[in-house]
């Protein structure tokens, strides 16, 4: 009976640090990333919207992509990304 608990602990120690722990940093320089975007910044959407930043607000983000203007909501940004000089675009 006690071997089984240790086994359970152990399991669960290990699923917290390959699973439920590189989650929550994800998420928390997710979080960091939205709070520093400033206009100007080049990002893509959830969707794979790729744009220039335009304006902030306090829960939207107005977004330049082929010249056409879109409003979205902050936690729609998923990337940063930067010119690459030729055209292309890579990731930050």
């Amino acid at each position: 009976m006690p071997q089984q608990i240790v086994m359970l602990v152990l399991i669960l120690v290990v699923f917290y640090f390959f699973m439920i722990r590189p989650q929550m940093k994800k998420q928390k320089e997710l979080k960091k990333f939205r709070e520093e975007m400033k206009p100007g910044d080049k990002v893509v959407t959830i969707g794979g919207i790729h744009g220039k930043i335009l304006e902030i607000n306090d829960t939207t983000v107005l977004l330049n992509s082929e010249g056409s203007k879109i409003r979205f909501d902050k936690s729609a940004i998923s990337q940063n990304f930067e010119d690459g000089g030729n055209g292309t675009l890579t990731a930050k």
